[in-house]
């Protein structure tokens, strides 16, 4: 007989509410200002320098774990959508729960910011394939416009993540409304005319991820 997983107590439970806390507050400070130094994040977390260099060696590391976190939120969308049977819904709803995880906000902000590891290197590769897949299947719906290529899923999603109004919700509608619209642009329409311009290539926005000086 199986038995849940035991809380963590003590110490352990308040480092894990820390750590949290400080990812929560590192991600509100880096979107304002990727710039900003490692005590902002303390601050607005509210707890002290020490214990934020307790769990991070420094700033890029704390940068390197915000965007490892959110590619690892990308993988479980994609691989929660191709679960789904209808091929047109799992790539429409992949769209939705990257939006609505808010990923690209964050990794658009600190690329070129810090270097990637290995794992995440892997996982990045892993992300291509699984979005690769679901376009493969939207094509096959035969809802998807033939010209559209899956490196336009990443430009779709960074219009989304622009949009912004202080409040959350608000925030959250609207990027679904953006999002609405932006998918009726890659559905097939008889009187569509074509995507003007070459597609985006493969590496194409890789610049973006070498390290700034």
């Amino acid at each position: 007989m199986s038995t849940s997983p035991k809380p963590l107590a003590g110490r352990r439970a308040q480092a894990a509410r820390n750590d949290e806390v400080i990812l929560e507050a590192a991600r509100a400070v880096f979107l304002d200002d990727p710039k900003a130094p490692i005590a902002a994040v303390a601050d607005r977390a509210g707890v002290g320098i020490s214990a934020l260099y307790r769990r991070y060696a420094g700033k890029e590391a704390l940068l390197r774990q915000l965007c490892h976190d959110g590619l690892r939120r990308y993988l479980a969308v994609a691989e929660e959508a191709l679960a789904e049977p209808d091929n047109w819904a799992a790539f429409a709803g992949f769209l939705a729960g990257v939006v609505d995880a808010d990923v690209h906000s964050l990794t658009v902000h600190l690329a070129g910011t810090f270097t990637p590891t290995e794992e995440m290197g892997r996982d990045a590769l892993r992300a291509g394939e699984l979005a690769t897949a679901l376009v493969d299947r939207a094509h096959a719906s035969g809802r998807l416009r033939a010209d559209v290529v899956v490196q336009d899923l990443g430009l779709v999603l960074e219009a989304c993540a622009a949009v912004r109004v202080p409040d959350s919700e608000r925030t959250r509608q609207l990027r679904r409304r953006q999002l609405a619209v932006l998918l009726g642009g890659l559905s097939t329409a008889p009187d569509s005319d074509p995507l003007p311009g070459p597609p985006p290539a493969a590496g194409e926005f890789d610049w973006r991820w070498r390290l700034r000086e």
